[in-house]
């Protein structure tokens, strides 16, 4: 197993570990009014959604932005994003949502500490991007780590017998190295998903597909040389990609914001080991998972 392999497993037995310590304390807590659910508020504002940590599910996300266009009190949305990326069909999911939102009303990206590969791919749905200069972003490319333990499987004697309907069908397996052909196999889809993910970024920033090619090496910029390679449109903080948001909207004075309501403490329980259990079970799995993520030090 990799080095990132390794570090996400123990990551995630680290969170459930104390998520153990903590349920029943947050289970009392929940009974005693954890917050209402609807969103409640006068006057126009901007919406603001946190888009925090790996993309691997989006669905929360989208639905807080969907909630948001479809309110006529909002009139403009920032997501601050805040994510080294995660899956591919996640990361396509956010990006739609904000290309949605942004047919009805101004959506502005705000990049927070890192927002690259995934993280990047879903702010390019927004009309604008800002970023602070020291951000992490870019990093766009594709890749896909497979763990092998047919070396350890080999020492204490244990083999795997698999029965399959076709050549492709167990492409990855930890049990056995891979052959030429399904390298090539599996080439050829991480080719296909870092051509969408640069036909994205020409599209949404004007860039042609040999400027495209330059920087999309899986490389990462700080927020300051994405400005200059023309991949974000400001150099910022939220507050402001909150007021840069508020002018699009021709709103006057100082914005006000809202947030998406506060789940109940046990919807927000339930979410929290959700995520875990399924990360733990892609680790578990080691099955071929590919990933607009970007990774320091890449896999060894």
């Amino acid at each position: 197993m990799s080095r990132g392999g390794r570090s996400d497993l123990l990551a995630v037995l680290f969170i459930v570990g104390g998520l153990i310590l903590v349920i029943l304390l947050l289970t009392w807590r929940a009974g005693s009014g954890g917050g209402g659910t609807e969103l409640r508020f006068t006057g126009d504002r901007v919406g603001v959604v946190d888009v925090i940590g790996p993309i691997y599910d989006s669905r929360r996300w989208t639905r807080e932005i969907d909630e948001f266009r479809r309110n006529d009190r909002v009139k403009a949305i920032v997501v601050r994003i805040d994510s080294p990326g995660g899956g591919v069909a996640a990361s396509q999911e956010l990006y739609a949502a904000l290309r949605r939102a942004r047919k009805e009303k101004p959506v502005v990206a705000s990049l927070g500490g890192v927002a690259a590969s995934g993280g990047y791919y879903a702010a390019l749905g927004a009309d604008s991007i800002v970023a602070n200069p020291g951000t992490t972003t870019g990093s766009i490319g594709v890749l896909i780590e497979l763990a092998r333990f047919e070396d350890l499987m080999r020492k204490v004697g244990v083999a795997a017998e698999v029965i399959k309907s076709g050549e492709f069908k167990d492409s990855g397996s930890p049990f056995r190295r891979l052959t030429p052909r399904e390298r090539t196999y599996l080439q050829g889809y991480v080719n296909d998903a870092f051509e969408q993910f640069a036909e994205a970024v020409g599209k949404e920033r004007g860039l042609a597909p040999a400027a495209v090619k330059e920087i999309a090496d899986g490389r990462v910029f700080t927020g300051r040389q994405a400005l200059a390679a023309g991949l974000v449109d400001l150099l910022g903080d939220q507050y402001e990609a909150v007021r840069l948001a508020a002018r699009m909207a021709g709103m006057k004075g100082e914005p006000q914001v809202v947030r998406p309501p506060r789940a109940r403490r046990l919807e927000w329980l339930e979410w929290v080991m959700d995520e875990a259990a399924a990360m733990l079970a892609r680790r578990l799995n080691a099955q071929p998972e590919f990933q607009y993520r970007w990774r320091p030090g890449g896999a060894e």
